[in-house]
């Protein structure tokens, strides 16, 4: 196959895609310098009572897009090239990164008893479970595009069970939306279920 893609292509890639994170992680911090800029005069106390919902928008998307750019970063160290496809569904993954800031605004701005914000929330996290998981699967079929001292060490099979496991948890957050948020603690699971897949 013929490429026009120069050694520094990847490397490109990687450094667009951490820089878009980075931004896209520092937005999360808005909404907390609007409690303090809002002109009211608090405790810090009362700042932090009254922006119960803002603090745990902000610490549950922090950790998530830091996981989400953690497996992003696994991914791309076992390659040493990528292909056309790859390109573009990693946009698709970038795209749902850079609105999770939006959803996180949602999130504090509703409250996580709303089902509609909290199915868009995992909705969102689902297509970037999704794409990251596709960028596998096609690094899994051209293996000439891995690393040759790590080649075949990927494996697409957790992030299968990511996806089910935040299905799961998007059907429930919209059936049972007093739970709110916190059916992402079903997450958990994925690691045992993982494991116990391979074990098989």
């Amino acid at each position: 196959m013929a490429k026009s893609r120069t050694p520094r292509g990847l490397d490109r890639l990687v450094n667009f895609t951490d820089a878009s994170v980075a931004i896209a992680i520092t937005l999360l911090v808005l909404p907390l310098v609007d409690l303090v800029a809002d002109g009211k005069d608090r405790s810090v106390r009362e700042l932090l009572d009254d922006g119960q919902g803002t603090f745990l928008a902000f610490a549950i998307s922090f950790v998530v897009i830091a996981n989400f750019w953690t497996g992003h970063h696994r991914v791309f160290e076992h390659l040493r090239d990528y292909s056309p496809t790859m390109l573009r569904i990693n946009f698709l993954w970038l795209a749902s990164i850079v609105f999770i800031p939006f959803t996180t605004q949602l999130l504090a701005d509703v409250g996580t008893d709303d089902p509609a914000v909290n199915a868009l929330y995992i909705g969102t996290m689902i297509v970037t479970t999704a794409s990251l998981a596709l960028i596998e699967v096609l690094a899994v079929r051209s293996p000439d595009l891995q690393r040759p001292e790590v080649r075949g060490q990927i494996d697409a099979r957790g992030a299968g069970i990511a996806i089910a496991v935040l299905l799961v948890a998007l059907v429930l957050s919209i059936v049972v939306p007093d739970v709110g948020m916190f059916w992402l603690f079903l997450l958990f699971l994925s690691g045992p279920l993982t494991k116990a897949l391979r074990s098989r």
